[in-house]
């Protein structure tokens, strides 16, 4: 099993037993989480690009790839949001430090496996499913963007 699988398996466990009170205070409770932007990313909510615009709160993230193909999540999410930033900060633990394939590879339905798809509704539920699948057309790009500067380099070198 890989290292976000068993670290979201982890916190699926956590949720399994309770009810949809006890659910939506455990979420609750990860916001608490979420890391506080590093100071290099602190204008990160005021750009749009990193804007999760299927998401009906303001959520801006950042993937980085470090040189092992790592992936480093930063996000920046409204305090008044505490559901949405409790998911993300259960996304960002689980996936900090993992490789790009390991995260490209899980599905999308973590929202199910915690029972919290029909306790947060439609509309959010859609929202966070689509964080999550931002996520993964972000390490996208940056594998593409690393691929391309790791191209130009050799060419100038040659």
């Amino acid at each position: 099993m890989s290292v976000a699988r068993e670290r979201l398996a982890l916190i699926v466990s956590e949720f399994t037993d309770l009810d949809s009170r006890e659910k939506l205070e455990l979420l609750l409770d990860f916001s608490n989480n979420l890391a506080v932007l590093p100071p290099e990313h602190a204008l990160l909510a005021s750009r749009s690009e990193h804007r999760v615009h299927e998401c009906q709160t303001p959520v801006y993230l950042q993937i980085e790839l470090d040189a092992n193909q790592k992936v480093h999540l930063f996000a920046d999410i409204a305090p008044e949001a505490p559901t949405v930033k409790g998911f993300v900060a259960i996304l960002a633990g689980a996936f900090d430090g993992c490789s790009c394939d390991e995260i490209l590879g899980m599905q999308s339905n973590l929202l199910e496996q915690m029972g919290l798809a029909d306790v947060l509704g439609i509309l959010r539920s859609r929202g966070l499913r689509a964080i999550q699948e931002y996520i993964k057309r972000e390490i996208v790009r940056a594998i593409e963007k690393q691929t391309l500067t790791k191209e130009r380099a050799m060419r100038e070198n040659a």
